[in-house]
């Protein structure tokens, strides 16, 4: 059995029948009338065919089912759940009511939507009505931006997101960037790494369709600023694997790597799926001046019809001073993803320095 099949009924058990009991109870404990009986029996039919998201969406599904209150009287019910909750994913199911059943009261949802956000994340759910009515939601999101909850903030970002995983694409978002812009700006200084990390999200799912108005736009900051500095490297992070000299720049590994590098081993020379690759070598300077490295490593995956197909990794950022050495190791399991399958055959390997190839080696995958 391979990992991910082992993994994957782990996280969607994290609804599982415990979980819709605990559900149930403190539902039962903030508005004793709650039919726990009748909510559990449409939360469990048919659970273990449901993925995560569907286990999610049946929840609220079935709170919406038993809850003999409008819409407004049942999420004063969910405010006074929300708390209650013994995870945070678990309570995604409450803004996922919102978005299902609160479309036609805009203003009562976006208040509900950031209340519950602070227990969990409203991401998903806000993008129904990003897509309902664009320009009122963003306002209201750029209004977030300067919420005291990073939370708040975060949902500004992470919601208006062009590519989030696990939810539908914003077309239009994607189609115009600009359109977030606002919110993106006013979060490239947050001093919550919360934050940062989803304005940095943000960005890279730009750069797969308009990568010159992301360098653009972070050629435009300031980088004195640290946690403006740390988004831009971020968000970038798709384009310096790709080697793109202007966002290699804006991180100041711009110029041509003056190395050498040596002892370069790709071993075992073959493996098995589940089995482990060591990559290492040593930089070698070759001039008196430091240098910014922005060093990578890429692996030419073989694929079903023989073909390949290159997937880059980071492998390390660093100052080397002049005439120095550094040696670089990085180990790495192969396995099988739901994202990439492993076949036998021979497997290249790159590296490469500020997005110049300087080596390469390979390793063979066995025949199972």
């Amino acid at each position: 059995m391979s990992t991910t099949e082992t993994a994957a009924p782990a996280l969607k058990e994290i609804f599982n029948a415990e979980r819709l009991r605990h559900i149930a109870d403190e539902m039962s404990a903030v508005y004793p009338a709650f039919n726990a009986k009748a909510f559990l029996e449409h939360a469990n039919q048919g659970l273990a065919e449901l993925s995560v998201m569907q286990r999610m969406a049946r929840v609220s599904e079935s709170l919406h089912a038993v809850l003999p209150l409008d819409y407004e009287d049942s999420l004063d019910v969910l405010r006074e759940l929300a708390p209650r909750l013994n995870s945070g994913f678990v309570s995604v199911c409450l803004p996922h009511y919102v978005a299902s059943y609160g479309g036609h009261a805009f203003e009562t949802s976006m208040e509900a939507l950031k209340y519950f956000t602070t227990f969990g994340s409203s991401e998903f759910a806000i993008r129904h009505f990003l897509r309902s009515d664009l320009e009122r939601t963003l306002e209201l999101m750029h209004d977030w931006t300067q919420d005291d909850n990073h939370h708040v903030r975060r949902l500004a970002s992470e919601g208006s997101r062009p590519r989030l995983p696990w939810s539908f694409r914003l077309e239009a978002v994607q189609a115009d960037p600009q359109l977030a812009a606002g919110i993106l700006d006013r979060l490239k200084v947050d001093e919550s790494l919360y934050v940062r990390k989803s304005v940095a999200n943000h960005l890279n799912d730009v750069t797969k369709v308009h990568p010159e108005w992301v360098l653009d736009t972070v050629e435009g900051w300031s980088m004195e600023n640290k946690h403006t500095a740390w988004i831009a490297r971020h968000a970038l992070r798709s384009l310096i694997k790709q080697g793109d000299m202007r966002a290699l720049t804006v991180i100041g590994a711009g110029a041509k790597a003056e190395v050498e590098l040596l002892d370069v081993q790709v071993e075992p020379a073959v493996v098995r799926l589940g089995e482990t690759i060591a990559l290492s070598f040593t930089v070698k300077s070759t001039v008196a001046h430091e240098q910014r490295l922005v060093i990578d490593y890429a692996i030419d995956y073989v694929k079903a019809n023989g073909g390949v197909s290159r997937k880059v990794f980071k492998l390390k950022t660093l100052v080397l001073p002049g005439f120095a050495r550094e040696v670089v190791q990085r180990r790495q399991v192969i396995k099988d993803f739901t994202t990439r399958k492993h076949f036998a055959g021979r497997h290249g390997v790159t590296v490469m320095v500020n997005g110049e190839v300087l080596a390469s080696g390979a390793f063979g995958i066995a025949a199972e």
